[in-house]
């Protein structure tokens, strides 16, 4: 099993920069596909990015597609999630999560961080 850790959220401006660093302990963490989701007040969790386990594949909600970027460094045992041109809209707590394959779906990730907040003032 891997545990997760979160970290590099805080508080921007419109158009600013964040880099979201996912930093796991166990085992697995190579053979592990890692998701970023995030979920914003009063709304259901949403899936945001995903990276396959080698790094060889990513994918990207589209409308994150171009202003996010996900990326990991496997001898480090981290993901990161570079968030450009943040909006508003982008508010919410963002959590990592591991599981076997790259998912957009919640379920198949089978371990999760405990979530890190990113507020984007206007």
């Amino acid at each position: 099993q891997v545990q997760l850790v979160e970290s590099g959220g805080g508080l921007v401006q419109a158009g600013d920069s964040l880099r979201l660093s996912c930093v796991a302990s166990g085992r697995t963490f190579s053979s592990s596909a890692i998701g970023w989701f995030r979920q914003a007040p009063g709304k259901e969790r949403e899936f945001v990015a995903g990276i396959s386990n080698s790094g060889g594949s990513t994918y990207y909600t589209n409308s994150m597609k171009g202003r996010f970027a996900i990326s990991r460094d496997n001898a480090k045992k981290t993901v990161y999630l570079q968030m450009n041109r943040l909006k508003p809209e982008d508010t919410a707590v963002y959590y990592c999560a591991a599981g076997a394959l790259t998912s957009s779906r919640e379920t198949n990730y089978d371990a999760w961080g405990q979530g890190t907040q990113v507020t984007v003032s206007s």
